[in-house]
């Protein structure tokens, strides 16, 4: 049995199957819900950056730990014990909690860095700031500038510490608290 359709009804069910398809179809990364997206940047080797990553610009930011190394927004950094000095160990779902530093290192205006920064090339071909031979990460569970709550956590079989300078900051200490956290991977 013939059951007849009209012509508009038609056409909406033919965009629709169009629109379902192309959503289907747009991409094969992951997708991230907003509260991820927000805490901490996800990285993946499948989407790296190109090899001429665009500066990763440092400086130091005052916690309990004393004066650290800081990504541009003022938040902690980190190295990991597995990590070698051309090499980094923590890959794949690692990296969703503890996104790689990308780009070539450079020290903000007005902050002198004692150590050498350097770079390595990850899997995938992005560019990964080095500070003192460390590959260079932030952690997840870093709520807000000045916190360092992934230093020394025992997680993915090595440690995780935060980078630690006898450098002096560029602005005043911030006033943001250290916290603690049971983030983790």
């Amino acid at each position: 049995m013939n059951i007849p359709v009209s012509r508009p009804l038609a056409a909406a069910a033919g965009a629709a199957s169009l629109a379902l398809l192309a959503v289907g179809c747009g991409s094969s990364s992951p997708s991230t819900s907003a509260s991820a997206a927000t805490s901490a940047p996800a990285y993946s080797s499948s989407s790296a950056p190109s090899v001429s990553a665009a500066a990763a610009v440092l400086k130091t930011e005052h916690t309990s730990l004393g004066t650290v190394l800081a990504d541009d927004k003022g938040y902690t950094l980190y190295w990991f014990s597995k990590d070698t000095a051309t090499t980094s160990a923590c890959t794949g779902s690692c990296t969703t909690y503890w996104p790689p530093v990308i780009g070539t290192p450079q020290a903000a205006s007005g902050v002198t860095l004692s150590g050498k920064l350097g770079t390595i090339t990850r899997p995938g071909g992005a560019i990964q700031a080095t500070y003192d031979g460390h590959p260079l990460y932030t952690y997840a569970g870093d709520k807000a500038p000045g916190q360092a709550s992934g230093n020394n956590l025992n997680l993915n079989g090595g440690v995780w510490h935060a980078v630690t300078t006898g450098a002096a900051p560029a602005a005043p200490p911030s006033a943001s608290a250290s916290s603690s956290s049971g983030y983790g991977y």
